[in-house]
């Protein structure tokens, strides 16, 4: 397809990032909104393709409207900062959302989760598997999805493409930033979440973008309202992100330990991160895997780093690699 103008809500995050630089470096032209557009512009990647930064906020959907004129797709990938007020702030800014692709006729992607589904539908989800939240946020997530769904009728077209858990450079608040590792310092430890044996799906940031990328690309193949699952890194029994850690740190013998949550529990009344870890300890006690066969009939394949690389590159931006000692810069400058 040609590509056109796509709109980024929340291009200062992690999945908006991403997908706003995997659309640049495939052609499309592109808008980013935010509320102070000059600390975003200074913020983006230096050497590599950027948006053109317009002020305003998810909050104002007049603000949205205007960003929006001409774009023939809008990634809302806007959240609330810090995990607060969600109940509050997702909704409106969807309204906001919905409200500009209605007046622009662009298809709107929602990057999604399995927050969705219950225990009830677990292991594996298809895209049709049945969503009986159990958490505040998947309840949330599920009124986003049927709001979307109401609007598809009456002719706004939504593709949502559904996750595991968030890893990468950009990705801040995620199980492998705050659950597994301590950003800003060398690791000593790996916590681990999971009971044991109990398998967990990964997503690599830049991967999930990719795919959102070449998605919105195959239109002709895309109902009104469509939603995709990544299969992305499927560690079977936990340890493979572990051994992962491992290699990349250079550390063979990296200890693992328990997550502490006991510690979690007191103090989640006082620390909204502890209190959305411990919301979603349920998909840490059993398997949970998104199942990507429409996706593969759709694409023929999906964009897949391959661990190693993935989690190094993690780690490297997290800043929780040892600087390399001079034998290893000199042995590097030389190969």
């Amino acid at each position: 397809m040609e590509r056109g103008t796509a709109l980024v809500l929340g291009a200062t995050g992690g999945i908006g990032g991403e997908t706003a630089a995997a659309l640049l470096r495939r052609g499309w032209k592109l808008r980013a909104l935010a509320r102070d557009p000059a600390r975003a512009a200074a913020q983006w990647p230096a050497h590599t393709a950027r948006p053109a930064w317009v002020a305003g906020d998810a909050m104002d959907a007049e603000s949205v409207v205007s960003a929006a004129r001409g774009a023939s797709l809008i990634v809302h990938a806007v959240n609330p900062p810090g995990y607060r007020d969600w109940d509050r702030l997702v909704m409106p800014m969807l309204d906001s959302t919905l409200r500009a692709a209605e007046a622009t006729g662009a298809r709107i992607v929602l990057p999604g989760t399995v927050y969705n589904y219950g225990p009830d539908a677990f292991p594996d989800l298809a895209e049709d598997s049945p969503q009986h939240p159990v958490t505040r946020k998947g309840a949330i997530r599920v009124q986003m999805e049927q709001r979307l769904q109401e609007a598809a009728r009456r002719g706004v077209r939504t593709l949502v493409v559904r996750a595991g858990d968030f890893f990468g450079p950009r990705a801040g608040n995620s199980w492998f930033s705050q659950g597994l590792v301590k950003p800003g310092r060398p690791i000593t430890s790996i916590a681990d979440p999971a009971a044991r044996g109990v398998g967990h799906q990964w997503a690599y940031l830049p991967d999930v973008a990719e795919t959102i990328a070449q998605l919105v690309e195959r239109e002709g193949a895309l109902a009104d309202f469509d939603t995709f699952h990544m299969g992305g890194h499927w560690d079977a029994d936990g340890t493979q992100m572990q051994a992962a850690i491992r290699r990349a740190s250079g550390m063979p013998e990296l200890p693992v330990r328990r997550f502490p949550w006991w510690l979690a529990t007191l103090a989640s009344p006082l620390v909204p991160v502890f209190r959305e870890l411990r919301e979603m300890r349920y998909l840490w006690q059993r398997p949970v895997r998104l199942v990507n066969t429409r996706l593969l009939a759709v694409l023929g394949h999906e964009p897949h780093t391959p661990l190693d690389a993935a989690v190094g590159a993690t780690l490297e931006a997290l800043g929780c690699l040892r600087p390399p000692s001079p034998q290893a810069r000199a042995l590097r400058n030389i190969r």
